[in-house]
């Protein structure tokens, strides 16, 4: 199963596509898309849509995992940011993919085992977990990896209680 794995946001997207055959779960491509600040906003919302769309056309992934949300300060940041998720989620519905999410405490837990994990933490763990030489950069890269990470193991642990609740 292909994942592309998000964390949104206005200036820059990270994005991460993990393989997950089995068990092994291996780092197929991870970038960032990125607008201008000065940018009009909705200039920067296509450039965001029309990034989505060029990423799931040319990695074909079969799912799309997105970090929820968290602000507890700046509105305007959290309303600039929610929009560019909206496209994000927009542009993998259209193209016919389920869509999942997590909390930052769900991707910690995942990725570290500890849901309060600091950031670097998770970083390291990704860069790991996947045998990567150095982590991610930007930030926002490293997260959506984890993000996709984490997907990986929900997905295996919810179908494996589908398959038991089957029985």
């Amino acid at each position: 199963m292909r994942i592309l794995g998000i964390d949104p946001g206005l200036a820059i997207v990270g994005f991460g596509l993990v393989d997950k055959v089995g068990s092994k779960v291996t780092p197929v491509q991870y970038g960032s898309i990125q607008t201008e600040a000065h940018t009009p906003e909705e200039e920067r919302l296509q450039l965001i849509y029309e990034g989505m769309l060029q990423l799931i056309e040319k990695y074909e992934p079969e799912a799309v995992a997105f970090e929820k949300l968290f602000f507890n300060r700046n509105v305007t940041t959290a309303m600039a940011v929610s929009q560019a998720r909206g496209v994000l989620i927009l542009a993998a519905v259209q193209k016919g993919l389920p869509v999942a999410e997590y909390t930052p405490m769900q991707v910690k837990q995942a990725i570290v085992g500890y849901g309060k994990a600091e950031k670097k933490q998770v970083q390291e763990m990704v860069r790991m977990f996947l045998k990567l030489q150095s982590v991610p950069k930007p930030d926002d890269v490293a997260d959506a990896l984890a993000v996709a990470i984490c997907h990986a193991h929900s997905y295996t642990l919810n179908s494996k209680l589908n398959e038991v609740l089957r029985k």
